[in-house]
């Protein structure tokens, strides 16, 4: 345990989340193909720079996850933002701007930060463009444990019959971030590669956590806590909705969400979602902007509301200082 480990992680880590990927997320994969990483960011940097050449067109949600963006620049890429609507990436819309692509980032189950779900068919319609365009799919799947209606909805990997996709998880939405433990799924013709990767950039994951997470796993503690936080979140997601529908009537449109760990809330037409945001902030109330995460200019403004990290005193508390903040600019 104290030696220099292997640079794709801890065996029996790896095995217990193929076991795990398999049965909760439709996951088609063999231990091999499991690489630890030092959480979500990691692995999308080091896909960016497997992947893809300095140049290689990127297509990434708009809006979409900034560290995505991060990652795919710093491996020289250039971006393509494809529009996100109610159905997920707009992948006909895709194919329009960048039929050149070489990638696609995806967070299918969740997407971030509008919180839809990618449909059925834009998922096979993408499947069906990185086989034709022999392009990459890369699906963030970071939050897709906590869905609060049914089951969590099979992986877009397991749905590919080419071997496109590589997936990407993470312990830090689920356990805590502190921890830095993330994975990939790659195909198995990428394996070696990845691995190479991995290793120039930090040698290998911390084993002894990579131990202590393994046991905890097939303990079957990891199941047990996913189960009792569903029911804890989608409980102070209730609370967070009933307060809204009392406080914010008028002011910020806030619906259910069938999975994730954040809320987002529509404001009226015009008023300036950083604005609100920096009101927001003054009153003690962290709600991030949307609109920082896009690059349309004319779309309506949002504010990201979390839930899970506070209890319901004050998710109540927070959303009355929130309307005293809205209050001054609806």
């Amino acid at each position: 345990m104290l030696g220099y480990g292997d640079p794709a992680g801890y065996r029996p880590l790896r095995e217990a989340i193929a076991v795990h990927l398999g049965a909760a997320r439709a996951v088609r994969c063999t231990w091999e193909q499991v690489i630890v990483v030092s959480g979500s960011q990691q692995a999308l940097d080091l896909a960016a720079r497997v992947l893809l050449d300095p140049g290689d067109l990127a297509w990434v949600e708009d809006p979409g996850n900034m560290g995505a963006r991060g990652a795919l620049i710093g491996a020289g890429a250039r971006l393509a933002a494809v529009p996100v609507d109610r159905e997920g990436l707009n992948v006909a819309a895709g194919v329009e701007r960048a039929p050149g692509a070489r990638l696609a980032y995806v967070a299918p189950s969740h997407q971030y930060p509008i919180g839809v779900t990618m449909s059925f068919a834009r998922r096979m319609a993408l499947i069906r463009w990185a086989a034709e365009a022999g392009a990459w799919i890369l699906e963030d799947d970071y939050d897709s444990e906590y869905r609060y209606t049914g089951r969590p909805l099979e992986a877009l990997q397991g749905l590919d019959p080419e071997e496109r996709v590589v997936y990407i998880g993470t312990f830090s939405k689920v356990l805590f971030p502190a921890l830095r433990l993330g994975y990939l799924v790659v195909p198995p013709d990428l394996v070696d590669a990845f691995t190479a990767a991995r290793e120039l950039t930090d040698r290998h994951p911390p084993t002894v956590e990579q131990a202590i997470l393994s046991d905890f796993i097939t303990g079957g503690h990891f199941a047990r806590h996913l189960r009792r936080m569903r029911l804890l979140y989608a409980k102070r997601q209730a609370t967070l909705i009933e307060a809204a529908d009392r406080e914010l009537f008028g002011l910020l449109d806030v619906r259910p969400a069938d999975a994730g760990m954040h809320l987002v809330g529509w404001l009226p037409e015009g008023v300036d979602d950083r604005e609100a945001s920096r009101h927001a902030l003054e009153r003690g109330v962290e709600a991030t902007a949307v609109s920082l995460y896009g690059t349309a200019p004319d779309k309506r403004g949002g504010l990201m509301l979390g839930y899970p990290a506070v209890d319901e005193d004050e998710i109540r508390a927070g959303v009355r200082r929130l309307a005293s903040a809205l209050e001054h600019i609806c």
